[in-house]
C-alpha cells in the first residue's frame, strides 16, 4: 500500500492530525482547522477522504470515554436531519468544481470563526430551548457541510451551544454526534471515489499521531481552561479560510 510523499502535505497533514486528535478528545472546533489546511495542496474533497479514516477511529475511541455523559435527546433530533443533509451533500459533491468547495470550506470556517468570537453569548441569550424542526434543520445543515467540508461544526454548535449542557454532556455529546455523522458519510464518499489506496495508506500511517493527540485531547480538557489556545487556534483558522476562499474565487473567475 503506497502512501503519499510529499513534504509539504506532511509540513501540513501533522497539525491538522494534531488538531483533529485534540477536537475529538474534547476541545471541540479545533479540528475545523484540519481539512482547510490541507485543501490549500490537494482537492478539498480528497482531503477529506484522507481526514474521515483517522476521525473515525478518533471518534470510537472518543465515544468510548464519554460514553457515560452525553444526551439522548439532542442525538435523536440531530442524526436523522444529518442523514438528510449527508444525502444532499452526495447529490451536490458530484456536480461542483474543487474552487466551488474550497471558497464553500474556506466560508464555513470563516463563518464558524467569527461565531466563535462573537456568536455564543448573543445566542444564548436570544434563543430558549431548542425545538424538534430547529434540530433536523440544524443537524441537515451539519451532515451537508460535513460531507462537502468536513465542516459541519458551526451548525451543530448553533443548535446546541444555547441549551448550556454541562461541560463533560456537551463534549460526549458532540463525540457520539460526530461519531455518528462521520461513519454516515462512509458510503457517499465511495460512491464519489474519493478513497483510494494511496489515501487510505496516508490515513494509516498518520493514525499512531491521531490517536496520540487524541489521548493528549482528553488530558487538556479536563485541566485547561484552554482561552489562549483557542485564541491563537481561531486566528490560525481564520487565515487559512481567507486564503482558500481568495484562492477558490480566483480560480472561478478565471474558469
Amino acid at each position: 500500500m503506497t502512501i503519499i510523499t510529499d513534504p509539504l502535505f506532511y509540513v501540513l497533514a501533522v497539525p491538522a492530525v494534531v488538531a483533529l486528535g485534540l477536537s475529538k478528545g474534547g476541545f471541540a472546533g479545533v479540528g475545523q482547522m484540519a481539512t482547510p489546511m490541507l485543501a490549500l495542496i490537494m482537492p478539498p474533497l480528497e482531503a477529506a477522504a484522507i481526514m474521515l479514516p483517522i476521525m473515525i477511529l478518533q471518534d470510537a475511541i472518543a465515544a468510548w470515554v464519554y460514553r457515560k455523559d452525553w444526551s439522548g435527546r439532542i442525538l435523536a433530533i440531530i442524526v436523522p436531519g444529518a442523514i438528510i443533509g449527508v444525502g444532499c451533500g452526495w447529490l451536490l459533491a458530484a456536480h461542483i468544481s474543487d474552487a466551488a468547495v474550497r471558497v464553500f470550506t474556506g466560508a464555513a470556517t470563516i463563518a464558524f470563526v467569527l461565531y466563535n468570537w462573537i456568536g455564543p453569548a448573543r445566542v444564548a441569550t436570544d434563543v430558549g430551548t431548542a425545538s424538534v424542526p430547529a434540530g433536523v434543520f440544524w443537524g441537515a445543515l451539519s451532515g451537508f457541510a460535513s460531507t462537502i467540508a468536513q465542516a459541519g461544526g458551526p451548525p451543530y454548535q448553533m443548535y446546541v451551544l444555547p441549551q448550556k449542557l454541562k461541560k463533560m454532556t456537551y463534549v460526549g455529546t458532540t463525540a457520539i454526534v460526530f461519531a455518528s455523522l462521520n461513519w454516515l458519510k462512509v458510503i457517499p464518499y465511495f460512491a464519489l471515489g474519493q478513497f483510494s489506496t494511496q489515501g487510505l495508506g496516508t490515513s494509516l500511517a498518520l493514525l499512531p499521531l491521531a490517536i496520540a493527540t487524541n489521548a493528549l485531547g482528553f488530558w487538556l480538557v479536563r485541566v485547561t481552561p484552554a482561552e489562549i489556545f483557542f485564541r491563537i487556534t481561531y486566528i490560525i483558522m481564520f487565515a487559512i479560510s481567507v486564503e482558500l476562499v481568495r484562492e477558490g474565487a480566483g480560480e472561478l473567475l478565471r474558469g
